[in-house]
């Protein structure tokens, strides 16, 4: 069937219940074990059965393997009619395995009469053979003498490798030659010539848990060994074990409760029969889910040298559908964390559908070179074969030359309608190579190449400041095909736009490439699609930035300066009071100031009318809530050495006799990239000689500003201020001085600049009239409602490189815990009190009881 573009595997569907070996390498046929069928044994209910079904691209017609057609056998003891075998729900066919043309079927729950007078039978299990492609059977029950639980097996070496997990401790090695050749109809095949098997220990070994490694904690009740499989993961010549114990349990997320998530343990063998456990564990994420039910080798499935592995959780998934995990091998292991997960196509019912209870793998079904997975779901009769797509290494690489856009060179035209204009671009190119094994010859991509493209603000949409020059889009997509194992490329130029077009500046320009496999793409001859290995980066990112007016560095130092004059000083209640403000804003610093703009907030009894004639300013006039602001462009950038003079006109019609001033505030700013600094900078040594305040590290300064948006006023208000100065003993922050706008009263409990440092580069102080917007008082100041000031404090970083860590004293934690026990003591001695430990008696006295009606009592 087609596959889903998300799976690493196809799948197609077969009836019944699930175990499977393979045989027959020119014909691929599966074996399904379905261990509840009811078959034509006279007499047997629910004896259980293997199908075998030819594998086609469509669905499968799957026949029966008569096994055993015979139903229980019984015996004349002493002219009694003796049954001594019990078929009917023995689950044959809940093991199945192949070598070849060799198949073992077993019968894990088949009782027999193990003394003809014992009045019950033993589950001793049995086994059927098939050594020439299922023409003839023969029956090997090696513990019809011993008490067994049940089979699992293996084919080694020619050899047959059974397990008895309820026995003791037996295992058994025998060869199918042996087997066959003493097999005889009427006698009860219990041995062989050369069989090797383990033997009955004394007693005191009884509930040992001999095997288990570990704390019992971990072990006892997980289900340690339910699964198992052998197979060479890190690639060093010898087999490693991977161990499920499905019902193991681990504290819940609060840390009280236990959950049963199951685990699967790997031990890598480092010399022979010597096993190192790999750390850490893999561990189920979902409670019940029984993660570690179902193992099997996979075989090398993304063709990197190291063997995978599927791990079936049977419970797994949001509707306990069932989930099947596929782990990939590497040098020291299996990886954390699946790379691929199958999650089963049937709702959980009344039954859960248990896909993933049994899983088979390490074989290329369909022959196109890559090994094959099949799933079992229990609960609703089905076998999932999983067939592996072939896998594509590739890999991408993306290049801009140059990495910084010079806005003043402009060496590229575009069209603008009827006009042609100049522009700056630069080169970009990106290549992509692919290969892998049993890949068609020819391979599809689509590359999508994706400019520039900034985050929504308040003030502008979303904007892309470059484009491809031939398509003037900002996207680029294309359809690729290359023979495996070559490589193209291809190259294009991306522009500036024109400055008018974006403000942003600083923000470096992100070039991102991402590819995946065309899917339109022919399919192979198998039908199927490749896909990407899953360690494939798929996404890969260039920047390049704007050449800035800011020195050979490209990093900008503005020193940003405001005054402001008013052309009257006196106002007057009923009148309209057109004023002037007129302010000077200056950068002195060595470098631009990137969207500089001049911000003020106005006044209540303030109404904007315009800017003063003769004045080249753009302002905008914007009301949110209950405040109004006036925000004006003074250059993007403002270079350095800008000295700009305009006029801002305002009427006051609203005056009120409550104040006796009007105040405008007026802030001049623009914005910095980076807005995070790491610190301390790179290459930066500490001077020995401590004169200014660059000598102990670079400045940082801090803004708070303080609003109520209330509807009175506050009075008595404190803000409080803790700033890191040492950290684990270890000088941090450095403080210099506090500025402070508006009637505030600022002390320290730590002495500002002690060292008596000079600082070069002091913020810009303006003082402006009517810039207050608080109201003070004596001791304490008040805040008026939608009242503001200004509070600034100037650090200089020092000694960041240390991380910070606080860890807790010992006595704390002692302390705490004696505080708990002495609470719980206090509360259980309050609840004794109380008489909540009392059993209470029902029916009162005696003799109320003795009155109960007899239904009563009976009842009770």
């Amino acid at each position: 069937g087609p596959s889903p573009p998300s799976d690493q595997f196809g799948r197609v569907a077969s009836s019944k219940k699930f175990q499977t070996g393979f045989l027959r390498p020119s014909i691929v046929s599966i074996l399904i074990g379905a261990p509840k069928a009811n078959t034509s044994q006279p007499n047997v209910n629910e004896g259980g059965s293997v199908y075998l079904c030819p594998w086609s691209q469509g669905q499968s017609n799957c026949s029966v393997v008569h096994f055993d057609n015979e139903g229980d056998r019984r015996f004349h003891v002493n002219d009694v009619d003796v049954q001594v075998e019990f078929k009917s729900h023995q689950w044959f066919g809940a093991t199945v395995r192949s070598h070849g043309n060799t198949v073992l079927a077993c019968a894990p729950r088949y009782y027999w009469r193990t003394e003809h007078a014992a009045p019950f039978s033993d589950v001793t299990g049995t086994c059927y053979l098939s050594v020439d492609n299922l023409k003839t059977f023969v029956e090997y029950a090696p513990c019809r003498s011993h008490q067994s639980g049940g089979f699992s097996c293996l084919f080694q070496d020619g050899k047959i490798v059974l397990g008895g997990p309820g026995s003791f401790y037996w295992q058994g090695k025998s060869s199918t030659k042996e087997i066959v050749k003493a097999y005889y109809p009427s006698y009860f095949l219990l041995s062989v010539t050369g069989q090797i098997q383990t033997h009955q220990v004394q007693g005191s070994y009884d509930d040992s848990y001999l095997g288990e490694h570990g704390p019992l904690l971990h072990t006892m009740g997980s289900y340690f060994g339910y699964a198992v499989a052998a197979t060479d993961i890190n690639n060093d010549g010898m087999e490693d074990l991977v161990v499920g114990a499905p019902m193991f349990m681990q504290r819940g997320s609060n840390g009280l409760r236990w959950e049963e998530v199951g685990r699967v343990y790997v031990y890598l063998q480092r010399r022979p029969l010597l096993f190192e456990p790999r750390l850490p564990h893999l561990g189920g994420t979902q409670a019940f889910g029984r993660f570690g039910s179902s193992l099997a080798p996979l075989g090398d499935l993304n063709q990197d040298g190291f063997n995978d592995i599927a791990i079936g959780c049977p419970f797994g998934g949001d509707d306990q559908q069932g989930l099947v995990l596929i782990y990939n091998g590497h040098a020291s292991g299996l990886m954390d964390m699946p790379t691929q997960t199958l999650a089963g196509q049937w709702a959980s019912g009344t039954f859960p559908a248990s896909f993933g209870y049994a899983l088979r793998g390490n074989k290329d079904l369909d022959h196109n070179g890559y090994p094959d997975l099949i799933v079992g779901a229990f609960g609703v009769d089905k076998a999932v074969l999983y067939r592996a797509r072939p896998i594509v290494n590739a890999s991408a690489s993306l290049m801009l030359q140059p990495t910084m856009i010079n806005p003043e060179e402009k060496s590229c035209t575009v069209s603008n309608g009827n006009e042609t204009i100049s522009v700056s671009c630069v080169n970009l190119s990106f290549c992509l190579s692919a290969n892998g094994k049993h890949l068609p010859a020819d391979l599809g991509f689509v590359v999508e190449v994706q400019l520039d493209h900034l985050k929504q603000t308040q003030k502008e949409s979303s904007v892309r400041r470059t484009l491809f020059l031939d398509s003037q889009q900002p996207s680029l997509r294309k359809t690729i095909t290359m023979a495996n194992g070559g490589r193209t490329c291809h190259d294009t130029r991306i522009y500036l736009r024109s400055e008018g077009e974006f403000r942003d500046k600083l923000s470096p320009i992100y070039v991102t490439l991402n590819f995946s496999l065309d899917p339109l793409a022919s399919l192979d001859l198998h039908g199927l699609r490749p896909i990407l290995k899953y360690q494939t980066t798929h996404l890969i990112e260039q920047k390049a930035q704007i050449q800035l007016d800011c020195g050979e560095d490209n990093i900008c130092v503005p020193d940003l300066k405001l005054a402001v004059y008013g052309d009257r000083t006196e106002v007057y209640l009923g009148d309209d009071n057109s004023l002037t403000l007129t302010f000077n804003a200056r950068n002195e610093g060595e470098g631009g100031a990137y969207e500089a703009e001049l911000y003020m907030v106005l006044p209540p009894d303030a109404d904007y009318s315009g800017i003063a004639r003769n004045n080249a300013l753009t302002c905008s006039y914007e009301a949110e809530n209950q405040t109004r602001s006036l925000v004006c462009d003074l250059g993007n950038p403002m270079k350095s050495g800008t000295s700009l003079w305009a006029g801002l006109r305002f009427t006051v019609p609203r005056l009120k006799d409550t104040y006796n001033t009007v105040q405008f505030e007026l802030q001049i700013r623009s914005v910095s990239r980076p807005d995070k600094l790491l610190f301390p900078p790179p290459n930066w040594r500490m001077s020995h000689s401590l004169q200014e305040g660059q000598d102990i590290g670079s400045e940082i300064q801090h803004v708070y500003e303080l609003v109520n948006n209330g509807p009175s006023m506050i009075s008595q208000s404190v803000l409080e201020l803790r700033c890191p100065l040492r950290a684990q003993g270890h000088e941090l922050l450095y403080p210099v001085e506090i500025i402070t706008q508006g009637p505030l009263n600022c002390s320290s409990n730590h002495t500002l600049n002690a060292l008596k440092l000079k600082v070069r580069n002091k913020l810009a102080r303006t003082h402006v009239h009517m810039h207050r917007c608080m109201q003070a008082g004596t001791h304490t100041h008040t805040l008026a409602h939608n009242g503001c000031t200004r509070l600034l404090i100037i650090y200089i970083h020092r000694h960041s490189s240390q991380i910070l860590q606080y860890i807790v004293p010992l006595w704390i934690i002692i302390l705490a815990i004696l505080a708990g026990l002495l609470l719980l003591a206090l509360l259980i001695y309050v609840l004794y009190k109380m008489g909540f430990f009392k059993r209470s008696n029902p029916y009162g006295t005696a003799m109320e009881k003795a009155q109960l009606k007899p239904q009563a009592s009976s009842e009770a």
